[in-house]
């Protein structure tokens, strides 16, 4: 073997050694986030606990009666919409949305104490209005447009 090919061998080696440290280097520092334990697998008792603690639903998906929820003094409710999901409540001074949340296509446009609409992102025509009301402290949902 001559010296040149040694010495193109030696750098050869030497390259992918540098390369190979520099990844795992990489790899260290960028995956400790990776492996915390935040985003470590659930064991199955883990994920029977959490579903035991959500609220149950009909077999449509849409939530039953028994997942209003006490939320201070008020009771709450999910309902689904075509334009989103729409959390709300009936308290002392009234109907109240909690939250909304749009779906897919969907985006919150407006949102006030007891009224609600999404609009969907590819038509700003296509809209899902909404108005909370309260019957005997429950809250109930009736879509006005779209």
């Amino acid at each position: 073997m001559n010296r040149r090919t040694l010495l193109v061998t030696a750098g050869w080696l030497g390259a992918a050694l540098l390369a190979v440290l520099v990844g795992l280097t990489g790899v260290r520092l960028i995956g400790a986030g990776l492996t915390s334990p935040e985003s470590r697998p659930r064991s199955a008792a883990e994920v029977a606990e959490e579903l035991r603690s959500l609220p149950s639903t009909s077999a449509t998906g849409s939530p039953s009666p028994t997942a209003s929820q006490a939320v201070g003094s008020a009771r709450s409710r999910t309902f689904p919409t075509r334009g989103g999901t729409v959390v709300a409540r009936c308290a002392a001074g009234g109907p109240q949305i909690v939250t909304m949340a749009p779906a897919p296509g969907f985006a919150l446009h407006e949102k006030h104490r007891a009224e609600g609409e999404f609009r969907s992102t590819a038509d700003n025509h296509d809209r899902v209005k909404f108005e909370i009301g309260c019957a005997a402290g429950a809250p109930s949902l009736t879509v006005r447009g779209g």
